[in-house]
């Protein structure tokens, strides 16, 4: 008799967890008070980063003022790991959050995320860096928020290549050539490749001959790209005309040590960046970069809020005009010293 008890209290248990499993963010007909957003990012440290989770809180904020809904968000710092990053999206599912925001790690291992959160019927928004394409379609309830890489490398290139065009001291020897380095984020990754190449090809495009010096990879950190150019002002010198870098912080680096160096700003190379950070924009107004390329990180967070709201409230994503209905891809701009003004908070 005890035995057939305890088959009955185990048969019970198995038909709660089938009746449970992937049921987490049933709400139809329900009254919806709050809802709450998980998300991870690579590091916290990336200024990029960091100002885009600034912009989606206040965003957040806003939305709730609006729709009287509590958005709640709890954010992780994978630190640069993706074993630490896939727990932290486990962790995020066992609070029952109904939408996760993942900021990978690493784009071509997504597939612990993926399955974790579609077992548990729980969307998952990519954003700002892109995985595999063929990844993001295993499911239909996984989305991208970002931009497109090789715009950016195509605008650094017109940066550059004007600048050599305009500024005849920009070619230090007077040999036509603009003899340059690069500046990299990740070994292999995605963004990296595409910047380096659009903007190089650019800049031949615009009927201007180049030659590389050398590169670094700088793993978009400032204080490691001024150790890197440090090193390849030791080796180069002042054959350096162009310093292309994958984002504002390693351009930031590159200052660092040309000001560490105390080189005249007159002798500097011409440098140029991408993301138009708050400290990027300033180096613009200042005069120290050329450039840089504008990473609509407001857009971003606002998309990116609008679509987790929409997701976790079973709303209508089809007003977010979705491309093939999952992405939302905010275009780049260019800042030049007479634009910057209108991007400086």
């Amino acid at each position: 008799m005890g035995k057939r008890k305890g088959l009955a209290v185990i048969w019970m248990l198995c038909i709660s967890m089938v009746l449970c499993s992937g049921c987490r963010r049933e709400r139809k007909g329900q009254e919806i008070e709050s809802i709450r957003i998980g998300v991870t990012v690579y590091d916290q440290y990336d200024t990029f980063v960091s100002q885009l989770m600034e912009s989606f809180k206040i965003y957040a904020r806003k939305k709730t003022g609006e729709t009287g809904i509590a958005i709640n968000i709890d954010v992780y710092n994978a630190s640069a790991s993706q074993s630490t990053q896939n727990a932290q999206v486990e962790e995020m599912l066992e609070n029952g959050c109904d939408v996760i925001c993942v900021n990978l790690v690493d784009r071509t291992d997504p597939t612990t995320i993926i399955d974790m959160a579609e077992n548990d019927n729980v969307p998952v928004i990519f954003f700002n860096r892109e995985l595999v394409a063929e990844d993001l379609e295993r499911w239909n309830q996984l989305y991208y928020v970002g931009a497109k890489a090789f715009e950016s490398g195509i605008m650094e290139g017109e940066i550059a290549a004007d600048a050599f065009k305009k500024d005849p001291a920009a070619d230090k020897n007077g040999d036509g050539i603009f003899q340059y380095m690069i500046l990299e984020g990740e070994a292999g990754h995605q963004d990296s490749i595409v910047r380096t190449e659009y903007s190089v090809s650019t800049i031949t495009d615009n009927g201007i001959e180049v030659e590389k010096l050398g590169y670094a990879i700088a793993n978009w950190n400032r204080a490691q790209a001024q150790t890197k150019t440090a090193q390849m002002l030791n080796e180069y010198g002042e054959k350096i005309e162009l310093i292309l870098a994958n984002n504002d912080d390693m351009a930031l680096g590159a200052i660092d040590a040309l000001k560490a160096a105390e080189i005249d700003p007159q002798d500097w190379p011409v440098i140029v960046g991408i993301d138009g950070t708050d400290v990027g924009l300033e180096a613009v107004k200042n005069g120290e970069m050329a450039g840089t390329v504008y990473n609509d990180k407001e857009g971003q967070a606002r998309g990116m809020l609008d679509l987790a709201y929409a997701l976790a409230t079973e709303g209508d994503t089809s007003v977010l005009n979705l491309e093939d209905g999952k992405y939302i891809r905010l275009p780049y701009q260019k800042i030049l010293s007479e634009d910057v003004y209108r991007y400086l908070k």
